[in-house]
């Protein structure tokens, strides 16, 4: 469950973002205002509400809880409060679609209503058994602020859409006071199982002692759980693990695997959400499946310095399986950027990233990521560059295309390097490197990219670039999400967000892709080796008033090899 970590019987625990000046970094607080928790706004503001971006029509968002596959129907689970735009009243919401695209909001499923989630019916996920029945495990908490794992199963597997979900009498499964040195007020989100040996497996995230804790519970018959004498997996200094996900990975190719996957032609994955920094971080590494211990390899590491899906907004990610195509899927929470009572104005808060395929890069070091391929049947209106010259300190109109709700992907050349800035060894903080050298700061190469949901004039813009360095062995390729001149509002977390991309410039090429939706921009670098996502809420460059550049800063000439953009569509929410 991603909102934490205190609980008072129908008291809301907010997370505000306080923005303080000081050496340029941003301290988050927690908040309380009970007196948001159940207030309904009905005239939800449509300004910076998304079009193509999956959000309920008003109220609070943010987990995305056991999404899956079923009888040719997908199902969206997910964490919401149906009596406001906080966070508080916590449901599981559900919807339903063909295709990932197209919603159909349906009843939630779950609701708290036992002993044992009477304060909260937190995230978890959903798992196939092998008679094709659906399983929800979830994380619910009792009257005692206690965390207690539980299930839930359809009341009619002849329903399409599984409207109805009851919950048996033999719940919770596991009950963290009856697990010795187990802390009960941290031990959640209970991940998708999988199976070997005739015994299922499934993960609790957990804290001891700032220990970040993946416990490992086994089953027989999916009812009757037993904690394992070790974790999966662990690391000191990392606080509470949330929302753990593991699953194995392709060594080739793009298809997906099925959970229970193993052996020499895999590798894992661990994801874990990180509570004290609230992002999403991974590591690559082995399932020692005889000693049921997962071991990651040398080029990974947990903690804050550790992969991440996504260097922005995004947080509380779930994978799934898709077995009619062969791949699995990402989903992520993307929350506000604006204040608790900017939300409440207007009506909504919190939005779920573009679903994601993902799969391992050849490099076997990390993920790639990228839009799953329905989205593009939202594509409308087509606009087209090629061999375009961007000169220095020269920016250049994307026109034809609706700037503020538009998929871009566009193809950059660097005719040399030899003028790449020399990289210092001792920058290890891709987004203080960003803050110092960002889209105004020229350099040798770069910065070039786009400026995204810009004003005519460039008083507002959140920039996607670009910037390359030499060091002593190869190039290093820097991409920034730059959002400190998206608005001219004050009081609005607006980060330099950045991550460094993996990529081998013997081509002298650099791709990216952005999807623009009136208030987030989510970038793809170097076909997806690294990924960020930014809110902006702009006062200028909003509806029809949003304009698209392409630029460049540095003190070389780039090509625009290919680039083509969309406007966007909007998908059916029914």
């Amino acid at each position: 469950m991603a909102v934490l970590k205190f609980l008072w019987l129908k008291i809301l625990i907010i997370f505000v973002i306080t923005i303080n000046v000081n050496n340029g970094g941003v301290e988050a607080s927690h908040k309380v205002y009970p007196q948001f928790q159940s207030f309904t706004q009905f005239n939800t503001a449509q300004l910076h509400r998304t079009a193509f971006h999956f959000q309920p029509t008003k109220n609070w968002i943010n987990d995305p809880n056991g999404p899956m596959y079923y009888n040719g129907i997908y199902h969206f689970f997910y964490q919401y409060n149906p009596k406001g735009a906080v966070w508080g009243n916590i449901v599981w919401g559900h919807a339903v679609s063909k295709d990932l695209i197209n919603w159909e909001p349906i009843e939630p499923a779950i609701y708290p209503s036992k002993h044992y989630d009477i304060n909260g019916a937190w995230s978890g996920s959903a798992t196939i058994l092998p008679n094709n029945k659906p399983i929800i495990l979830y994380t619910g908490l009792d009257s005692n602020s206690i965390e207690t794992q539980n299930y839930a199963v359809p009341a009619n597997l002849s329903d399409p859409y599984l409207r109805r979900w009851i919950k048996p009498g033999n719940n919770p499964l596991i009950d963290p006071e009856n697990e010795g040195g187990v802390n009960a007020s941290s031990f959640r989100d209970p991940s998708t199982a999988w199976r070997l040996n005739g015994r299922w497996r499934v993960l609790v995230g957990s804290n001891r002692n700032r220990r970040g804790i993946a416990y490992l519970y086994e089953s027989r018959d999916f009812i009757h759980w037993t904690k394992a004498k070790d974790p999966l997996h662990s690391a000191p200094n990392t606080g509470m693990w949330e929302c753990p996900d593991f699953y194995p990975v392709s060594l080739s190719g793009k298809e997906g695997l099925d959970p229970s996957d193993h052996g020499k032609h895999v590798k894992h994955v661990l994801k874990v959400s990180l509570d004290v920094t609230r992002y999403d971080y991974y590591t690559v590494g082995t399932y020692l499946t005889d000693e049921d211990k997962y071991v990651p390899d040398n080029t990974s590491v947990d903690g804050c310095a550790g992969l991440r899906y996504d260097y922005g907004n995004f947080y509380a990610s779930k994978t799934f399986f898709d077995p009619a195509k062969r791949r699995r899927i990402l989903w992520g929470w993307v929350n506000e950027s604006d204040s608790t009572e900017d939300d409440v104005k207007k009506g909504w808060a919190g939005i779920q990233a573009i679903p994601r395929r993902v799969w391992l890069d050849p490099n076997k070091r990390q993920l790639r990521q990228w839009p799953i391929r329905e989205l593009n049947s939202l594509r409308g209106k087509n606009v087209q560059l090629s061999h375009q010259e961007l000169k220095t300190g020269h920016h250049i109109e994307i026109k034809g295309i609706t700037a503020a709700q538009a998929d871009i992907d566009v193809s950059f050349y660097i005719p040399t390097l030899d003028k790449a800035e020399p990289f210092n060894p001792n920058w290890k903080n891709a987004e203080d490197l960003c803050a110092n050298k960002g889209s105004k700061v020229e350099g040798g190469v770069g910065p070039f990219g786009l400026f995204t949901l810009a004003s005519k004039n460039l008083e507002e813009y959140t920039a996607v670039f670009f910037r390359v360095f030499k060091s002593s062995k190869n190039h290093v390729v820097l991409l920034c999400s730059d959002a400190r001149s998206s608005s001219l509002r004050d009081g609005l977390y607006k980060p330099a967000f950045a991550g460094f991309v993996d990529v081998d410039l013997a081509d002298k090429k650099l791709s990216l892709r952005s999807l623009i939706d009136h208030s987030v921009v989510e970038s793809f670098g170097g076909g997806g080796k690294t990924c960020i996502t930014s809110r902006v809420y702009p006062t200028l460059a909003v509806l029809d008033n949003a304009h698209l550049y392409a630029f460049n800063n540095g003190d070389q000439t780039i090509t625009i090899k290919n680039l083509n953009a969309w406007s966007m569509n909007k998908p059916q929410m029914n």
